[in-house]
């Protein structure tokens, strides 16, 4: 006993259970060629989308599906575009062990705390000094992976910028909106992961909801623009706007898989003495 206690000053870390944020890739294909290719045009508008960030890969979509997928090369793709691929989920037992084996994590569909809930209590077998360390290595990491599952987003901040984008230029407000003053000229890009408005004439090119936010939107003084994007959904200048649109006020909405452009209308003026 006296060499546990020992043993346990001279401990230089501690394992706690923490939470981390992820990209989540929904899988609707098992052909790795048509992913690689169609994950090159959604980013070809937006270089900086990803910034090393880690990723978790949905297979729900594929889960009956009987081609068999190869997970190393879906891996070396997302590494390609700066991301880090840590785990897998929804899959079928073959596909999980699939992508066990090119070193993914297997996250459960269920998270496993509450399958602990619901089942009886069983009393714990007794276990050796050297035992539980490992026991509760295994303990944290399961926990860990639960959050991960289920972190909650955090609500966008706002980044405002004050002076003109001129072609060649790009503004990324990362896991916020993007409020832009002045104009955004032919050839610049602004993206945002949640709103964007540009109180100026928006030539260039918006990518708004740039991580998938399909409630985004954005707002322009002057819609005159390049390229307008939400959730990956894009309309370009080959479709002309109408023209109760082309050069307004408007905004820019996503319903289902549609962009829908519409004028911004003069807010009504209420007199505070009708209100008494």
């Amino acid at each position: 006993m006296a060499f546990s206690t020992a043993a346990q000053v001279r401990t230089r870390f501690d394992l706690k259970s923490a939470s981390l944020s992820v990209v989540a890739v929904l899988l609707k294909t098992t052909d790795a060629a048509q992913f690689a290719a169609e994950l090159a045009e959604r980013v070809a508008d937006a270089p900086g989308f990803f910034d090393n960030d880690p990723v978790l890969i949905d297979l729900a979509l594929v889960r009956e599906a009987e081609e068999a997928i190869d997970f190393a090369a879906i891996v070396a793709v997302l590494r390609e575009h700066r991301t880090l691929p840590v785990a897998v989920r929804g899959g079928s037992d073959a596909q999980m062990e699939a992508a066990r084996a090119v070193g993914l994590a297997a996250v459960p569909d269920a998270p496993p705390a509450r399958a602990e809930a619901a089942a009886p209590a069983v009393e714990p077998e007794p276990e050796s000094e050297a035992q539980a360390p490992v026991q509760e290595v295994i303990r944290e990491v399961v926990h860990e992976v639960e959050v991960v599952r289920e972190v909650p987003v955090a609500r966008p901040g706002t980044m405002v910028i004050d002076k003109p984008l001129r072609s060649g230029q790009q503004v990324y407000a990362r896991g916020a909106d993007l409020v832009v003053l002045a104009m955004v000229s032919f050839g610049a890009e602004v993206i945002a992961d949640g709103n964007i408005h540009v109180y100026a004439p928006l030539r260039g090119r918006a990518i708004a909801g740039a991580r998938g936010n399909t409630e985004a939107r954005i707002f322009s003084t002057c819609m005159e623009p390049q390229l307008v994007s939400i959730a990956g959904i894009y309309r370009t200048t080959e479709t002309a706007l109408p023209d109760d649109v082309a050069g307004r006020p408007a905004q820019v909405r996503l319903e289902g898989e549609k962009l829908f452009i519409e004028p911004l209308r003069n807010p009504v003026r209420i007199n505070p003495r009708e209100i008494q």
